[in-house]
């Protein structure tokens, strides 16, 4: 079973208690469109089920207990090296996402209820995705994302 558990932050849970929670309830998430300056958007290489091997926007799972506030600024400084604030940043809308299978293995399915967030970089500065998650990141434009492997979820939110 490979899930990604990080003890040091409140609210995430151990591998066993997260795939009660993924086989039984759909999971909150916040997705990223990061804008550049260029008009490119920040995709990710998924390492890890579900689209795993497939280009992803940066983002992750809203934390029991964490308000949305929290988790945008949590997850923007994970995924961006800097702290964003929702509030100030452009909604894009509620989206869903279902898989077959799951970070806890291929029998458990996940369902994400996923809020987007288009946030752009007021100027250019070193980023690394959370390698935890991504092998690769790279800056594409809307029109150019087909030609890639980039997932039917992602490419959704340039539609």
């Amino acid at each position: 079973m490979v899930c990604c558990v990080d003890k040091s932050i409140p609210g995430w849970l151990d591998a066993r208690n997260f795939a009660t929670v993924l086989a039984a309830a759909p999971l909150i998430a916040i997705d990223l469109l990061v804008e550049n300056d260029c008009g490119e958007y920040l995709l990710g290489l998924r390492k890890n089920a579900p689209a795993q091997d497939w280009w992803f926007v940066p983002g992750g799972r809203v934390l029991k207990g964490e308000a949305l506030d929290e988790a945008f600024r949590r997850l923007t400084y994970i995924e961006l090296g800097r702290e964003y604030e929702r509030h100030k940043e452009d909604f894009r809308g509620v989206y869903e996402h279902f898989y077959e299978n799951s970070m806890a293995g291929e029998h458990i399915s996940t369902h994400y209820i996923v809020l987007a967030y288009r946030v752009k970089l007021a100027e250019q500065y070193p980023i690394a995705l959370d390698s935890r998650q991504h092998k690769n990141m790279l800056w594409v434009k809307p029109q150019d994302m087909r030609a890639l492997n980039v997932h039917h979820y992602t490419l959704a939110y340039f539609e």
